[in-house]
């Protein structure tokens, strides 16, 4: 039996959290089909988007743990589930008891699929990038 994964993110400004990620939930399954987050559904990030949708799914579709990337242009993970039909939903660990996570946790349990938290790379993030650049740190 073939294992789907999925995962989403934005992966602006690319880094060794985001690679952790791809490589530890290819890791766990056959096939890795990474969602890209488009621009529009960021706004309760309120933090603006460097790298372009089209650039970031380049590079996204370049690392060598993942399948298949897609644009993700809606947040919620059991409507990708019904397209994509996946196994396994990975998400960073920082999600893990927070209300969207309980539900989604409940939704997709009743059509079998396991949500797997991987871990956070304390040491790296897109923000902490960004104000080392503008030079706040």
């Amino acid at each position: 039996m073939c294992i789907t994964g999925y995962t989403t993110g934005t992966f602006d400004l690319f880094h060794i959290g985001h690679l952790n990620i791809l490589r530890n939930a290819k890791a766990l399954c056959d096939t890795l089909i990474v969602g890209v987050s488009c621009e529009s559904i960021l706004d309760y990030k309120s933090k603006p988007v460097i790298i372009s949708l089209e650039h970031r799914i380049e590079i996204v579709r370049n690392i060598k743990h993942v399948d298949i990337v897609i644009p993700q242009y809606d947040i919620d993970k059991f409507k990708a589930w019904k397209n994509l039909h996946y196994d396994i939903l990975f998400v960073g660990d920082s999600w893990r008891n927070t209300k969207s996570w309980n539900y989604y946790e409940k939704k997709l349990r009743e059509v079998n699929v396991q949500i797997v938290y991987l871990p956070y790379t304390k040491s790296v993030s897109t923000t902490n990038i960004v104000k080392q650049i503008k030079g706040i740190i």
